[in-house]
């Protein structure tokens, strides 16, 4: 069964690129995100469950190959979760901008949070690097750097919402691939 985990995030791993290549074929389809997050959480409790059933004992090199897949899984795979619970939340993507606000370049955008993208690979990248390696308490450090970090951009409207929900979503996906991750170790 932990061959079987390892498998299936793995597959999870993967699931984004061909979600991008879906993108690429048939445009920008509206509900790729969405599906490709349905598979992505179904994959994950089907991962979790063969970890969590697998009665031999772990051998060193499994649990590192277990933890280095379910941290590939949750920094990959997390991007569409988070879009997804985005969009639910009614936070659409930010128009292409082709000129300047009239404001001038000095006037912040009403759209989406920019760098959202690499900012949440990084964060589920060190929730998951705390959780695996036993410092629950890094969490409170890496949510009080990104909110300090992104303090002077949540005036925006809808910016605090957009942001309260990314994170929330981000933290979430991976503390269950983190989970996961410690159930192969153990």
């Amino acid at each position: 069964m932990t061959a079987t985990a390892i498998t299936v995030l793995i597959v999870i791993a993967a699931l984004p690129g061909a979600a991008m290549a879906l993108h690429r074929r048939l445009g920008n389809r509206e509900w790729i995100d969405p599906a490709s997050s349905v598979v992505s959480l179904l994959l994950a409790s089907v991962a979790a469950l063969c970890a969590w059933s697998g009665t031999a004992p772990t051998t060193h090199a499994v649990s590192v190959i277990g933890s280095l897949a379910a941290t590939t899984a949750a920094v990959t795979a997390g991007g569409a979760i988070v879009r997804s619970v985005l969009i639910a939340g009614g936070v659409t993507r930010a128009p292409a901008r082709t000129a300047p606000p009239a404001g001038g370049p000095d006037e912040p955008e009403s759209g989406p949070l920019r760098g959202g993208r690499v900012i949440g690979y990084l964060e589920r990248l060190a929730v998951v690097g705390t959780l695996l390696l036993g410092w629950p308490e890094g969490l409170a450090i890496i949510l009080a750097v990104k909110s300090l970090a992104r303090f002077p951009e949540l005036r925006a409207p809808h910016a605090s919402e957009q942001f309260i929900m990314g994170t929330f979503a981000s933290v979430l996906w991976a503390c269950g691939m983190a989970g996961v991750g410690h159930l192969l170790a153990v």
